[in-house]
């Protein structure tokens, strides 16, 4: 059985990982860890220790994964999830990390509701991303500078698109002035099919090329979009972009087959989308993996609502459909989960295994094959199309500022 531990004050001192494999090279190292930070790296066997102590078995180490996307539901719809049942399950999938978005009841639009966010009991890092607009009407923007003071990582209307091109610009110029990122959700309610997508996108990039801003496309879905990102990227502009395992692993064609949990914003795409999207991720045009775990009750799904799961999913997803078939490496892997994210919110000077760096980190399997059930979620919800599937990659340990916060399978 897995063991759950609720993140506090009492950080463990002087613990020590002992035969770690670093995801990247593959070398042996015992890692000791002091007051929540990395205090010595050393091969392995090198390292004793009276404190605690936790045998990797030559399993992989690296930073926790970082995810940029993640409903937390957090005030105000907490039928579906909370920040402590959210945090839970992104621990049991080997993330340390999560930028929650802001479309709560109320809004996290002012400086109060990203100061509620900190102070609520999580299990991993919490990282607020506030609003563009006042109440995400995609009216009258925010107040950037306030809401940075309060504690907000970025910017985003994510749940819906910032529709009027004036307001985008100007929230792009007032973001670029205050030093932040503004995260968009590229939707033109007004059509359908790829062209809603890719239209905004194209959009909200020539406006970042035009301000200067620094611009993060939320989960690309579309092989027409990725293209826009990357003849940006090559123009030398500040913008990156994420996808969702959902995108890479299913597609349109699945969307009958597993129903309401299937139904998400942007919707499953063609086969043709998916290759795009995979070949997007090899060539670097997408830089994060992200979840957009969006939790929903049993009833909201069956009325239709968009959304899916996927704190506990992603990491095994990304191994079974992109490291398995040799589309990418696991080092690849670990900079779309890990180290991109960190740098794309000005953060990986804290984070990494280096001595000095806070010691987020996650132990994991990625051979050892198991079925995904959902029944054995921390989310409070189960809506999930990938209930049943055969994969392979689990995180066995996560550590959090020095913390287990989850572990299964190590003593």
């Amino acid at each position: 059985m897995p063991i759950y531990f609720m993140r506090g004050s009492d950080i463990i001192e002087d613990l020590i990982i002992t035969n770690a494999r670093l995801a990247e090279s593959g070398e042996l190292l015992d890692i000791a860890v002091s007051e929540g930070i990395i205090s010595q790296i050393c091969p392995a066997g090198s390292k004793k220790s009276a404190g605690e102590t936790i045998d990797a078995c030559g399993n992989y180490i690296s930073p926790g994964f970082i995810d940029l996307h993640v409903h937390l539901r957090d005030p105000g719809l907490t039928h579906k999830e909370d920040i402590a049942s959210g945090t839970m399950a992104a621990a049991k999938g080997g993330i340390a990390t999560v930028c929650c978005m802001p479309n709560t009841k109320p809004c996290i639009d002012s400086p109060e509701a990203v100061r509620y966010v900190l102070t609520q009991n999580a299990n991993c890092n919490v990282l607020p991303v506030a609003a563009i607009t006042k109440e995400q009407k995609g009216e009258e923007l925010t107040d950037f500078a306030a809401l940075k003071r309060a504690g907000a990582i970025a910017l985003s209307d994510d749940g819906r698109p910032v529709e009027s091109e004036n307001v985008m610009r100007k929230a792009l110029i007032e973001a670029k002035k205050n030093d932040m990122l503004i995260m968009a959700h590229c939707e033109d309610l007004s059509l359908s099919g790829n062209e809603s997508e890719d239209e905004i996108t194209k959009r909200d990039i020539d406006l970042a090329c035009e301000t200067g801003a620094k611009l993060h496309i939320c989960h690309v879905s579309t092989k027409k979009s990725a293209g826009y990102v990357a003849r940006a990227k090559a123009g030398g502009h500040d913008i990156t972009a994420e996808t969702c395992p959902h995108y890479f692993t299913l597609t349109n064609e699945d969307a009958a087959k597993y129903g309401a949990n299937a139904k998400m914003n942007p919707p499953l795409r063609s086969i043709e989308d998916k290759r795009g999207i995979i070949e997007a991720i090899k060539s670097g045009v997408i830089d994060i993996i992200s979840t957009d775990h969006a939790p929903h009750s049993k009833e909201e799904k069956e009325a239709g609502t968009n959304g899916i799961t996927g704190l506990e999913s992603s990491f095994a997803l990304s191994v079974t459909y992109l490291v398995k078939p040799g589309h990418i490496a696991l080092g690849r892997l670990i900079e779309l989960m890990a180290k991109n994210p960190a740098k794309r919110l000005g953060i990986d000077k804290k984070k990494g295994i280096e001595r000095g760096k806070a010691a987020d980190l996650v132990i994991f399997d990625i051979d050892e094959k198991f079925i995904f059930d959902k029944n054995n979620s921390r989310s409070k919800s189960r809506n999930t199309p990938f209930h049943g599937f055969e994969l392979y990659g689990k995180a066995l340990c996560t550590i959090v500022s020095g913390n287990v916060v989850y572990m299964e399978g190590l003593t």
